[in-house]
């Protein structure tokens, strides 16, 4: 792992502030006396009282996003998910998006204009969009996965690969108060493989061959690690993905994922650990298709210059304390990330494109305190979190643009600057939560502050000559509270009801805009966005089944929108104004084996999503938000047998509409491709795979086919490399890894 020099120097100027360290020490002090008082009170109770308590389990969580399993999950008072690794691979998951599509509640949008290749991720929450997932805090085992988590927290590089993920944890709610700022589509955690106890190796290989184009894309695994006696943990884990999709021409990815994960147990109670990663990736992005080009052939590209690039370093260290009572631990992460893209649009009524360019670095750093403790008062066992978090981060933006040039014969020129801008945010965020629990109720109110200051000094040019420079500047105070309330009927069925308040800061490029060639600050007509959250449902965890159902509901006041009034740009962000989002969910999983033993092996597991997302003002004021379906659902059927395994998987959503920024709301397809209702669709996978066993060295092989039926969707964008995007077409794929 190698680290540029040029560290050290924002690593000077990003020294923490003395109030953030003052206040990681008053919070950790102050929280440590009323514990102790709390336990000392507890203890001098009448014998009586305590004689009534010994049957309570009084027991420090702490951080829940920490290996968290099915029964860790189904005690959350709120709607959430896990995807752990064996399941991923007895499904047939190869990548992040197909992982995803197992969640309730989660809308996956494929591979379209600028988040058109596998380095970025698409995904959104109960009606949110989709496009770079910009409204849930995506983590990788704690650590934010954005570029910047305040002022860019688009995903138009994520730097996730599926081969280094051992489960993925969506928390859909009851979150916001822990985790933020992007709270309002839940959080969503790719918990990375452990360090084993004893030393481990394998290596694997995943291989996909698309029919629409004969084309073929390696997926390649390695993870090897283990605990010495003296508790020295080494692991080392890389995941990589080459080779092309299923698009005939500029569509060929590279991504390189890496990780050293090293761990140093003090004591039984006590542990260290330090992480280095570093992400590199590039991938080529086909273009979008008019309706005349997609009936002649859906899988052409014409584009050979469209590509995403970028890299990411990161390097972070915890300490943690865990005994039954308490549960601390403080973190400390600093990233280093850089982004670059190179989009063609043509100009209208003509024969000519520009390049658009958009080079961009972030660096941030972050210290997270965070100290739980269990304790008894009368008769309710409690446990009360306190939490902190510092973070500064910096940006530089630049946006630019060659001069027209002739789309057949020329060759682009100089990138000449349109928009350069230096941002920066320093933010602390102060929770705190307690966990009441009196008999079957289990009640969890529970407050987070986030006080931010965010500036971006924007300059404009014309022609790549200075025009003007404005400095907009926004300090944000939120109050986010949360009440989360639960009761156990018994130790398998639960009911939960949880209200919250959700936060959005603005972006480095809401805070600005060119307007007639001259920059011009938004400050007066943008501003954060805010939700009022609400869901109730019930969970059901025994005998073989695992069940949720959730009813949702999301208030939006303010909801930006990033509307494109022509295909060249940046496009503008704009007030959408008041919506709502609102549904039901509903997650499945039962073991036959339950039934009977000649059942034994028979799995089978299902998801359903409704959502209803309409604008309550503007210009579509009761029409549904865009790139959303009503309804989404898979279905799948596992069976292994000695050391065969099948598996079935039915996945289908519903209509979705694009119906552009104009003043009418188009439902009918445009001729560019880019506005008018999505059909809806549905495919079919299958998977079978042998497990060779030790003797053979762990050598597991397995083959499936996604899409068996060949079934043709579609999909659209709007941006610079809008219109049509055919989906996946049949594909077969080989999986193969083996211990050494």
């Amino acid at each position: 792992m190698k680290f540029s020099s040029t560290h050290s120097s924002h690593t000077q100027r990003l020294k923490p502030a003395p109030l953030s360290l003052a206040i990681s020490l008053l919070l950790c002090g102050t929280a440590s006396q009323t514990f102790a008082e709390s336990l000392a009170q507890g203890e001098t109770q009448d014998a009586n009282q305590v004689q009534t308590l010994t049957k309570i389990v009084v027991k420090a969580q702490g951080n829940w996003l920490e290996q968290a399993n099915a029964e860790t999950v189904h005690a959350h008072a709120g709607a959430r998910t896990i995807i752990n690794r064996k399941q991923m691979e007895n499904s047939g998951v190869t990548s992040i998006r197909e992982a995803l599509k197992q969640v309730p509640g989660v809308q996956v949008q494929d591979s379209n204009g600028t988040g058109g290749s596998d380095v970025s991720l698409n995904l959104g929450v109960r009606g949110l969009t989709s496009r770079l997932s910009p409204r849930s805090t995506v983590l990788m085992d704690g650590v934010p996965l954005s570029f910047a988590p305040y002022g860019q927290p688009q995903l138009s590089m994520a730097p996730v690969s599926m081969g280094n993920i051992a489960s993925v944890d969506v928390v859909r709610g009851a979150g916001s108060v822990r985790f933020g700022p992007q709270n309002v589509g839940g959080i969503i955690n790719f918990e990375t493989r452990a360090i084993p106890k004893q030393f481990k190796a394998s290596v694997g290989l995943t291989t996909e061959f698309a029919t629409g184009t004969d084309q073929v894309k390696y997926s390649p695994n390695l993870f090897m690690g283990g605990t010495l006696d003296n508790g020295l943990g080494l692991a080392l884990l890389y995941s990589g993905t080459k080779g092309d999709a299923y698009r005939e021409a500029n569509n060929k990815v590279d991504i390189d994922d890496v990780m050293l994960k090293t761990s140093y147990e003090l004591t039984d109670k006590d542990a260290i650990a330090l992480n280095l990663h570093h992400y590199e990736g590039r991938g080529e992005m086909p273009e979008g298709l008019t309706a005349d080009q997609y009936k002649a052939n859906p899988y052409q590209s014409n584009q050979t210059r469209n590509y995403f690039a970028g890299r990411r370093s990161d390097v972070s260290v915890k300490y943690s304390h865990k005994d039954d009572l308490n549960n601390f631990e403080i973190l400390g992460y600093y990233v280093d990330s850089f982004r670059t893209s190179d989009l063609e649009s043509a100009i209208a009524n003509t024969v000519n494109s520009r390049i658009s360019n958009s080079p961009r670095d972030y660096k941030y750093y972050a210290v997270e305190p965070r100290y739980s403790r269990a304790y008894t008062l009368g008769n309710m066992n409690n446990e009360v979190t306190v939490g902190y978090r510092y973070l500064n981060e910096e940006s530089s933006e630049f946006s630019g643009r060659t001069a027209p040039y002739n789309t057949a014969t020329g060759t682009p020129g100089e990138r000449l600057a349109n928009t350069i801008s230096d941002g920066g945010t320093k933010a602390h965020a102060v929770y705190i939560d307690n966990r009441f629990g009196l008999g079957a109720w289990t009640i969890t109110p529970g407050v987070r502050f986030e006080s931010i200051k965010t500036h971006n000094d924007y300059s404009a040019y014309k022609d790549g000559k200075f025009i003007n420079t404005v400095n907009p500047k926004i300090n944000s105070d939120e109050f986010l509270p949360s009440l989360a309330v639960q009761y156990n009927f018994n130790d398998q069925w639960n009911v939960f009801a949880n209200a919250a308040v959700s936060f959005g800061p603005q972006q480095y490029n809401q805070l600005a805009k060119v307007e007639a060639n001259t920059a011009i600050s938004t400050l007066d007509g943008l501003h954060p966005e805010k939700s009022n959250n609400y869901e109730m449902g019930t969970k059901y965890l025994s005998n073989g089944l695992n069940a949720e159902f959730t009813v949702f509901y999301l208030d939006f006041d303010k909801e930006l929108l990033l509307e494109r009034p022509d295909n060249i740009g940046t496009g503008i962000w704009t007030n959408l104004g008041a919506t709502s989002h609102k549904g039901v969910e509903l997650g499945l999983s039962y073991d036959f084996a339950n039934l009977a033993d000649s059942l034994k092996g028979l799995k089978a597991y299902s998801n359903y999503t409704y959502t209803k997302a309409t604008s309550e003002a503007g210009k579509f004021e009761g029409k549904d938000l865009p790139f959303y379906s009503h309804h989404v659902g898979n279905l799948g059927l596992g069976y292994t047998v000695n050391k065969w395994s099948v598996n079935a998987d039915m996945f289908a959503q519903s209509k979705q509409h694009a119906p552009g920024s104009g003043a009418v709301y188009i439902t009918e397809e445009s001729a560019d491709g880019r506005t008018g209702d999505i059909p809806g669709y549905s495919t079919f996978a299958v998977r079978t795979g042998y497990d060779f066993g030790k003797n053979f060295y762990g050598l597991k092989v397995a083959g499936g086919v996604k899409n068996v039926f060949d079934k043709e969707y579609f999909t659209r964008s709007s941006d610079s490399t809008g219109g049509k995007y055919v989906g996946q077409p049949r594909t077969f794929y080989l999986q193969t890894s083996v211990d050494f």
